[in-house]
């Protein structure tokens, strides 16, 4: 029990404090050391601080219920873990790019234009 909940935090636990950081303390300027980088996101200023709010937001989110489900899962159900947690962090991880990519091509033409809400 002792592994998998020391497995837990530095898994799970310590993806959802960065992804707490991200939140809040997002990237000011576009740079390629820090923040939510694809290109379509680093085209203007307005596109980055759009994407990396989007991103941060859903990162934490996801991160959270990761966290949160898999400490359950080691607490009260005494489940020794092996890939799940891993597996639970690299699928927040996606589904935080794939909703923040579908929210770019939502929000912003591929030339990197606020398109008009009709």
């Amino acid at each position: 029990m002792t592994d998998s909940l020391i497995y837990v935090f530095t898994t799970n636990g310590l993806f959802f404090l960065i992804s707490v950081l991200f939140w809040k303390f997002p990237p000011k300027k576009i740079n390629s050391i820090y923040g939510y980088k694809t290109p379509k996101a680093m085209l203007n200023q307005q596109i980055w601080d759009f994407a990396n709010s989007t991103f941060n937001k859903s990162l934490l989110i996801y991160t959270g219920f990761s966290f949160i489900a898999v400490l359950a899962f080691v607490t009260f159900f005494k489940i020794v873990l092996t890939w799940q947690p891993m597996a639970l962090v690299i699928l927040s991880l996606v589904v935080s790019v794939v909703k923040t990519e579908k929210a770019l091509s939502i929000n912003f033409t591929d030339e990197g234009k606020r398109k008009s809400k009709n």
